[in-house]
């Protein structure tokens, strides 16, 4: 695994370059990307959003294109999850005659997971991490069984790991994260 934007976790020593050069030759699996807006085709926008500029897509699409790809946010609101982006950084799914080897395959939020269903370009609810309405709550149509599954929590194993040697591995390089998630400082 790799961290990118932090000195350690980083195996490259070339910068982007290089993880380009391995997406390119298909040898990374999957990538995670987040977006300040995802909509319900999979579209990233990573440039502008309600008039405030990011720090824009740099690599986002090419690796998008050529990488399997977990979209991920955090907040899981209609300000987030829109109709439509505003500008599209990535788009989520290409014509018949794009090359593309690589794409979405799920959304995860946190409130739900939703997978990717790439011949109907939408999602589709495959779980639910905490109560409440998650149709209310996103700006995009997507598919749901009736009723929607809880998320099955981690095991008592997958806790003790997590809260012990992933935390202090984590805290290295996402100190505020793991200060706030299991109060590490």
């Amino acid at each position: 695994m790799s961290l990118l934007h932090k000195r350690r976790g980083n195996p490259f020593s070339e910068g982007s370059r290089e993880l380009f050069d391995l997406a390119g030759q298909g040898r990374i699996d999957y990538f995670f990307l987040g977006g300040a807006q995802i909509d319900g085709e999979a579209n990233i926008n990573l440039v502008q959003a309600e008039g405030r500029r990011f720090p824009g897509s740099f690599g986002s699409a090419f690796m998008y294109f050529t990488c399997k790809t977990v979209l991920f946010r955090e907040e899981h609101s209609r300000r987030v999850l829109v109709p439509k982006v505003e500008f599209v950084s990535a788009p989520g799914w290409s014509p018949p005659e794009v090359q593309r080897r690589g794409g979405p395959v799920a959304l995860l939020t946190g409130k739900a997971l939703f997978s990717w269903q790439g011949d109907k370009r939408r999602f589709r609810l495959e779980s639910v991490h905490q109560p409440g309405d998650v149709r209310a709550e996103t700006g995009f149509e997507f598919d749901s069984p009736s009723p929607a599954r809880a998320t099955q929590g981690p095991s008592e194993e997958e806790l003790k790991l997590l809260r012990g040697p992933v935390a202090r591995e984590i805290a290295v390089d996402y100190a505020d994260f793991a200060n706030r998630v299991w109060g590490i400082n």
